[in-house]
């Protein structure tokens, strides 16, 4: 009895079994519904949760970036004196009116002397040059007129070998003219001039008295009587003074 009771039972469950293996499917399938949707559920709240993260991140960093970019602002304004110079946090250097002075009279200063060593240079070169012309002038300054003089010296030459053997004193004076007016007309042409002296009151700038002789007249008192030495002028300029002979009025 018992055995098949037993049996009985047995087979009561295997009837019951693919019910029950049906349910736990069921069941199964239920629990894998809610997993994915608790997953899911999970998800859209790490979602939501970071998205929120994310998003008061970046209006965390949006707002540093901002204050930074202001203080980067407000530092290169306060550097450069755009926009309020009187916040900055340095003082400007304000510089002195005296050390724009000394800098520009220093400058000045060089430049003058720049100046004065080039102008140095110039005059000592001058001076060096100048005085080698005035050496070579010295040592050539009668080269013309010697050469000038030189036919006038021919002529003495020649009147000298004539006079040895000639007994006309005329014509030998006539020579000495003619040699004398030659060598009187190259004298001018070099600029010299004779100083006409006699008949001319006496004159100390010009004339330098050698004696004194009573006046023939009353008129010729203080007038220059005779010449010694002829006075003379070259190119305007008085060389040699006349050595004359002045007149004076009665017998004292």
């Amino acid at each position: 009895m018992v055995n098949l009771a037993t049996f009985y039972i047995g087979a009561e469950n295997l009837r019951y079994l693919p019910r029950k293996t049906e349910k736990m499917e069921e069941n199964k399938e239920n629990s894998e519904k809610e997993l994915r949707d608790r997953v899911e559920e999970i998800k859209n709240s790490v979602t939501d949760k970071a998205e929120e993260f994310a998003k008061e991140a970046k209006g965390k960093a949006e707002s540093f970036a901002g204050k930074t970019l202001d203080g980067v602002e407000k530092l290169i304004n306060d550097v450069f004196k755009k926009n309020k110079p009187e916040e900055a946090d340095f003082t400007e250097e304000v510089t002195d009116p005296k050390d724009i002075e000394i800098v520009e009279l220093k400058k000045e200063m060089d430049q003058l002397r720049d100046k004065y060593v080039r102008l140095y240079a110039d005059f000592d070169n001058f001076k060096k040059r100048t005085a080698k012309e005035k050496q070579d002038l010295i040592q050539t300054a009668g080269k013309d007129i010697m050469k000038d003089l030189l036919p006038v010296v021919d002529d003495f030459d020649r009147a000298v070998k004539a006079l040895e053997n000639s007994t006309d004193v005329n014509a030998a004076k006539d020579g000495m003219k003619l040699i004398h007016n030659k060598f009187v007309t190259n004298l001018s042409a070099k600029g010299l001039k004779a100083m006409e002296s006699i008949g001319q009151d006496f004159n100390p700038d010009l004339h330098e008295a050698i004696t004194e002789i009573p006046a023939p007249t009353p008129e010729q008192a203080g007038k220059v009587i005779d010449e010694l030495e002829k006075g003379y002028y070259l190119n305007g300029k008085l060389i040699r003074f006349a050595k004359v002979i002045v007149g004076k009025q009665g017998n004292g």
